[in-house]
């Protein structure tokens, strides 16, 4: 039998913990008999959500963590004051290597600061973006970086360009990804002084396949396979997308239930409609990874219902089979290795 790769899901962190973790886990270990899931947190909630379903019990286990770390806490302080807290013990397993990676709903800073100080970057890292899928016109695009570092400058964003690469080629099996960086024009002069400085060093890379500048107009047509940004405008391209996202999917919902006619109408195209608007739901694209850190560790939005949980558990999967970290290293050490 091969060998299982071991997740440890923060069962404490989000709106909806401890139900939605648990189910979430619940649901991963049910339809992959590759994975091992650890539910970190407080014991006694854990298995009280535990007793409602019907799970391989030889591939979960419970690691009790009396404290949570709250999303209004100061991450730093709670990091270092809550020791025993569900997200820094799950974090702890993943640096000791008792779990290959970690994934949590909660405080987006604490994961973050946690990320960073207890599992620690990979050697020649300098900065470790969070890197989430989006779904566009042609399938999706790696958004890197989306919220952890928004005073990134010009080397940072080459090195997201580089990460965002390797993630896209081999978790997504895209040949060749292309890259561009965030910008208010398509021409080079264009842009802030972070975009003008960065532009001719990706255009520089030779190991990336660098397009040019891509205005955001262009994400959802898929027009570039890793886009790349500091945390700031990132996170606002992010937040945006999702809630244009949800509007439009609740107004073509509210639209098809106007009138007897739209409804006869959305009974012929319920199917290939529920198939088109999946492939726009974000939480079927599972968590954003953070890129560049010694083990794996990826971030839920804290609204994560099961579904978000259980791909976000899958993804880990799928990172641990293709070495994402391993290739990371080797790119930080050889850029001019093939990827």
């Amino acid at each position: 039998m091969a060998e299982l790769v071991k997740v440890a899901v923060d069962a404490m962190g989000g709106d909806f913990a401890p139900a939605e973790p648990v189910k979430g886990a619940v649901e991963a270990l049910q339809e992959n008999e590759k994975i091992f899931v650890y539910l970190v947190g407080r014991e006694e909630e854990i298995r009280r959500e535990l007793r409602q379903y019907t799970y391989p019990e030889e591939r979960l286990s419970v690691v009790p963590a009396s404290e949570v770390i709250e999303t209004g806490e100061p991450p730093v302080a709670a990091i270092q004051k809550k020791k025993d807290s569900s997200l820094v013990v799950g974090l702890t397993m993943v640096r000791r290597g008792e779990a290959d990676a970690f994934v949590s709903s909660g405080s987006t800073g604490a994961v973050l600061v946690g990320g960073q100080a207890i599992v620690r970057k990979i050697k020649g890292v300098e900065r470790a973006p969070l890197a989430p899928l989006i779904p566009t016109e042609k399938g999706v695009s790696l958004l890197i970086d989306c919220g952890a570092n928004v005073d990134a400058r010009p080397n940072h964003l080459v090195q997201f360009a580089a990460m965002g690469s390797i993630y896209m080629e081999y978790v997504m099996g895209v040949r060749k990804p292309t890259v561009a960086i965030v910008n208010i024009g398509a021409e080079e002069e264009k842009g802030n002084a972070l975009v003008k400085e960065t532009f001719p060093l990706l255009r520089a890379c030779k190991d990336i396949h660098f397009i040019g500048n891509i205005e955001a107009r262009d994400i959802p047509k898929g027009k570039a396979d890793v886009i790349v940004t500091e945390a700031f405008v990132g996170n606002v391209i992010l937040k945006l997308y999702e809630g244009v996202g949800s509007v439009l999917i609740h107004k073509v919902k509210e639209g098809m239930l106007s009138s007897l006619r739209s409804k006869i109408g959305a009974l012929l195209v319920k199917p290939a409609l529920k198939q088109t608007l999946k492939s726009f739901d974000a939480s079927e694209y599972g968590g954003a990874p953070l890129l560049g850190l010694r083990g794996l560790v990826v971030k839920t939005h804290g609204s994560a219902r099961a579904v978000e949980i259980r791909h976000s558990i899958q993804q880990c999967l799928q990172f641990r089979e293709q070495a994402l970290n391993e290739k990371i290293q080797q790119y930080l050490t050889d850029p001019s290795a093939e990827k």
